[in-house]
């Protein structure tokens, strides 16, 4: 997908030296924006292979999300990739799907006098077990785009402040809309920060997904994706490996400037790793740029298609999703940053 090794570009050639709390540094930039149109295909990227378990990971853990459910108990039975933040028991202290679907609607002594909140009775709120009262924002933005399809007012926000001051990992793809044009529905996300090599793939994968189920199970077509990452990212290593950027940076992005063809990108990894420190023991692939590099050299490959069964929000599960036509080039190993 071009739209994704342009943000790539964008970030190693604009992009500032900047540490952060997982002690592995990156090249940061900031308000990257881009958009792809679903018309034209399924936006897997192809530039590196994401089928197998990258594939199998993302599309369970879509349905996840749309379960609502607050622990991974049931998700780690398939994929590891909440393992680092969740508790022996598989509890999260935060969850973009339970705030999807189980949003918290404040006890009546915090309201304030003159706000508006629903009832009990209201066709969105739920009482848990123990008296809570939440709400389903996912199953409000569908049935609102059936009975008000132009609304304005599609929003889903996965973001609680107090949660967020505390929480070992607040969400990062915090809060998307949806907005109808014509027949089609388009979904823009927005992203507080963004793990190019690693992350911002699967996100483009799982808000497409979500987008077409969606926009199959209110009648509409898949129209656009959007996506804003305001701290858009790429992990280039930690200790000598790291500290190398903030000397070298400027020389790195004279030489990104410079490329004019795409093979040109294989030159400027070629003295990125001639020039730079060796990773640590223990730290090998922390630094992404050589991948990103790589995969800046590819040509991306036509995109595959999906196929979805017709089925609801709630009923979503693993079997009704069917990537077709997929081919990529090789894979990359990344190591994650936690």
């Amino acid at each position: 997908m071009q739209q994704y090794l342009e943000l790539v570009d964008a970030a190693l050639s604009e992009g500032t030296y900047k540490p952060n709390r997982t002690g592995v540094d990156t090249i940061s930039s900031f308000s990257e924006h881009y958009e792809v149109d679903l018309r034209e295909g399924y936006p897997l990227l192809t530039t590196k292979k994401m089928d197998g378990y990258r594939w199998n990971s993302m599309l369970h853990e879509v349905c996840w999300y749309l379960s609502g459910e607050e622990h991974i108990r049931s998700l780690r039975e398939e994929t590891k990739i909440w393992d680092a933040w969740a508790d022996d028991e598989g509890r999260l202290d935060t969850a973009y799907g339970r705030f999807w679907r189980r949003y918290p609607i404040p006890e009546d002594e915090a309201q304030l006098e003159g706000e508006s909140w629903p009832d009990d009775a209201h066709r969105w709120v739920t009482v848990e077990d123990d008296g809570r009262r939440t709400f389903d924002q996912l199953q409000y933005v569908i049935d609102t785009l059936s009975e008000r399809p132009n609304s304005r007012r599609l929003v889903v926000n996965a973001w609680h402040p107090a949660n967020a001051a505390v929480s070992t990992l607040p969400p990062c793809h915090y809060s998307f809309v949806f907005n109808v044009q014509g027949d089609r529905l388009n979904c823009h996300l927005t992203q507080r920060s963004g793990d190019i090599a690693l992350g911002i793939p699967f996100n483009i994968a799982a808000y497409a997904l979500l987008t077409k189920v969606v926009a199959r199970q209110t009648g509409f077509e898949p129209g656009t994706f959007a996506h804003t990452v305001v701290d858009a990212h790429v992990y280039c290593g930690r200790g000598d490996r790291g500290a190398w950027y903030a000397d070298n940076l400027a020389e790195l992005q004279s030489r990104v400037a410079a490329v004019d063809d795409r093979e040109e990108y294989r030159a400027v990894r070629e003295w990125l790793e001639s020039e730079a420190p060796a990773e640590a023991e223990g730290d090998e692939r922390l630094d992404h740029v050589p991948g990103l590099l790589e995969q800046l050299a590819r040509e991306p490959l036509e995109r595959p298609t999906l196929e979805i069964a017709d089925a609801s929000i709630d009923d979503l599960s693993y079997e009704d999703v069917e990537l077709r036509g997929y081919e990529s080039h090789e894979g990359i190993e990344f190591a994650v940053a936690e």
